[in-house]
């Protein structure tokens, strides 16, 4: 298996990588308009809807970073917050329109898509920190590792990356705002409980998922020819300028 160190400052991608990378947005953008809906899962537990599919961003991010890079990845993430913050904007904007005088949803619209500032800083808080720990962490276990074991840093960058993200978003959305007097406080045994339950279904979603992670990744590393090692990669989320980043790539021979 040849290998080779090159920059990836102006990289051409593939369509499967643009697949993956839509996917990734699309899984976000998704979940956060369906958490407004709270569900009870097998068991009792009660959480947001937007944990059936929200953990899925999490395995497209493990497969960027795997495959593609923590630069590419980086990229994506940076995509999906933009993506997700035009969404929250025109959804507000649509929300403020007039609306017909024979329509009749504007409250059920309000109620379903009206947004809080608070809970919306909270999100995309927790999505920063948690992706980009995610991808982090998932890069240097690859190096660490000799790209070897990737069940070890797919599971092993969930459990900080999504657990940073639970920490943060239950803590802002709830704690903070309660302790601030914006909404009811709730008791820290319950914040808790919500920090955990949500966080073990989560990690339980990337372990079921493990296979599929393992198919998607071995199939994009032999048809794009690429699997990059984050050696000497800039790990900073955000990059000002085109700055060279020289990383391993080994290619399928």
């Amino acid at each position: 298996m040849p290998e080779s160190s090159r920059s990836l400052s102006g990289p051409r991608y593939s369509i499967r990588f643009v697949v993956i990378a839509a996917l990734f947005v699309t899984c976000l953008l998704i979940a956060n308009i369906i958490a407004v809906k709270i569900v009870e899962l097998p068991g009792g537990i009660i959480a947001p809807a937007g944990v059936v599919i929200f953990p899925l961003s999490y395995l497209f991010g493990d497969v960027l970073t795997e495959v593609y890079g923590y630069a590419a990845a980086r990229k994506v993430i940076w995509l999906g917050f933009f993506c997700n913050l035009i969404a929250v904007l025109a959804i507000a904007v649509a929300g403020a329109l007039p609306a017909a005088p024979f329509w009749q949803g504007q409250a059920a619209y309000e109620t379903i898509l009206g947004f809080t500032p608070y809970l919306l800083i909270a999100s995309f808080c927790a999505y920063l920190v948690g992706e980009f720990l995610n991808s982090f962490v998932l890069a240097r276990m690859k190096v660490a590792t000799n790209g070897r074991w990737l069940w070890t840093r797919t599971i092993g960058s969930t459990l900080i990356g999504e657990g940073a993200d639970t920490v943060i978003f239950i803590l802002l959305a709830f704690g903070a705002t309660g302790a601030l007097g914006l909404a009811t406080p709730l008791p820290f045994a319950v914040l808790l409980n919500l920090i955990l339950t949500q966080w073990i279904l989560k990690v339980a979603y990337e372990i079921v998922a493990t296979p599929l992670t393992y198919v998607m990744v071995g199939y994009l590393k032999r048809r794009d020819g690429v699997d990059v090692y984050d050696t000497h990669t800039n790990f900073s989320p955000i990059v000002l300028g085109a700055g060279r980043e020289d990383t391993l790539v080994r290619a399928e021979s």
